[in-house]
């Protein structure tokens, strides 16, 4: 059954492209890639970027996983909560810090919030930089094709 028509499926996770976005197998249906909701992880070039993607590797990749889909974003990927191994992974992302809760969704997700303001003020992951780049303005100051 397709993202499209159900709000929650059981997928296999089969690669990672970063640290908030990731490419499922969901039954018979074609590989389709996925936005974790919520977050903004470094993109790859800035630091931490690397370490974050790693990170939702170690959970997710090659794991099944349950998508909880809210959407589609503006690049056509399927927005989706996403849990591997019984663990949130929007969640995983920012306690350890290396995802920023999406200000839009800070109000929505205000545990998610909460476990931002405890990773910053721990200093942990992204955190521990004097003044860590947010990925949204990364991208308006370091444009790339897939980002128009």
């Amino acid at each position: 059954m397709s993202l499209v028509t159900a709000a929650v499926a059981l997928c296999l996770i089969v690669s990672v492209g970063d640290g908030d976005s990731l490419s499922a197998r969901c039954g018979a249906e074609p590989v389709q890639r996925v936005r974790i909701a919520a977050i903004d992880a470094p993109e790859l070039r800035q630091a931490h970027g690397v370490q974050a993607r790693k990170h939702l590797a170690q959970l997710c990749l090659r794991q099944q996983a349950r998508l909880t889909a809210q959407g589609h974003d503006k690049y056509g990927r399927l927005l989706a909560q996403v849990s591997c191994r019984g663990r949130d992974a929007a969640s995983e992302q920012v306690v350890a810090g290396l995802a920023w809760v999406h200000p839009t969704q800070a109000r929505m997700h205000p545990a998610l919030a909460r476990a931002a303001v405890r990773a910053r003020q721990t200093k942990v992951g992204l955190w521990a930089q004097k003044r860590p780049l947010a990925p949204w303005t990364y991208r308006q100051r370091h444009p790339h094709p897939i980002y128009r």
